[in-house]
């Protein structure tokens, strides 16, 4: 029991896991696409892990500490990608920034996460132009439509988490809970047909059984979960086409 009290609290509160899970859903598609590299992942890494920190620490006593990290953790971010890519590649990660700034910053009078039903599509948007078009030399439809149907149905589950706590009109609260999982389940198809069509066979059935796994976990999210639930379970989806694609080519 207090070894999982730790790992939450120093693997998953502390937004390590999550900024793994996007991490590893790129280098999915990286592989994929023969574009893998070392100093890409990590500054993808950093990039996810300085935007989930800014994200949650805002308004706490903490945050100045944070943004004095984000401002390092830019500047290495910037040196591996001027050292290994080129400028076009330094705009890009630019872009992706003002884009994760634009979504929660409270000196902002209005951020995406203010406006209703939109975070969910915002999340998506983000994640799939970090897969599509920052990692990738020219911008790809497909993984961007993948990326953007599958982690926008992952987004949906928390909804589900935080209908009881939300400020702004979601969809669990629109449309109830049930409705919510059926609208995720028809994202998650999509994205997994697109998959059968435009990626690689090994790809493609990795990402089915992560996509097969993803039914299960958004059938299984109810309000009354514990937060472990979604911020492990759920988050662990985006990281599972990634390790089904190593069961296959390894095992």
């Amino acid at each position: 029991m207090i070894a999982l009290k730790l790992l939450k609290k120093y693997f998953i509160d502390s937004q390590i896991f999550v900024s793994l899970m996007g991490t590893f859903f790129a280098v999915f598609f990286m592989h994929e696409q023969n574009t893998f590299r070392w100093p890409t992942v990590a500054f993808l890494f950093i990039t996810y892990f300085s935007g989930y920190l800014y994200t949650k620490y805002q308004k706490t006593k903490y945050f100045y500490k944070i943004l004095i990290l984000n401002f390092f953790a830019g500047l290495i971010s910037a040196v591996l990608i001027i050292l290994n890519h080129n400028e076009i590649r330094l705009i890009k990660w630019f872009v992706i920034i003002v884009l994760g700034l634009l979504y929660n910053s409270f000196f902002l009078e209005t951020y995406i996460r203010k406006i209703p039903f939109l975070k969910v599509f915002y999340v998506g948007l983000v994640w799939g132009l970090m897969n599509c078009w920052l990692t990738l030399p020219e911008f790809n439809l497909p993984i961007f439509l993948i990326s953007f149907f599958f982690i926008t149905a992952l987004v949906l589950p928390f909804d589900i988490r935080d209908m009881k706590s939300d400020t702004v009109m979601t969809f669990p609260k629109l449309i109830g809970v049930q409705n919510t999982k059926y609208l995720a389940y028809i994202l998650v198809f999509f994205a997994c047909i697109l998959s059968v069509f435009y990626l690689k066979t090994q790809f493609s059935f990795s990402f089915f059984l992560s996509s097969a796994l993803t039914f299960a976990f958004i059938y299984f999210s109810e309000n009354s979960n514990q937060d472990s639930y979604f911020s492990f379970w759920v988050e662990l989806c985006s990281g599972l086409p990634l390790l089904f694609l190593l069961i296959i080519q390894y095992f």
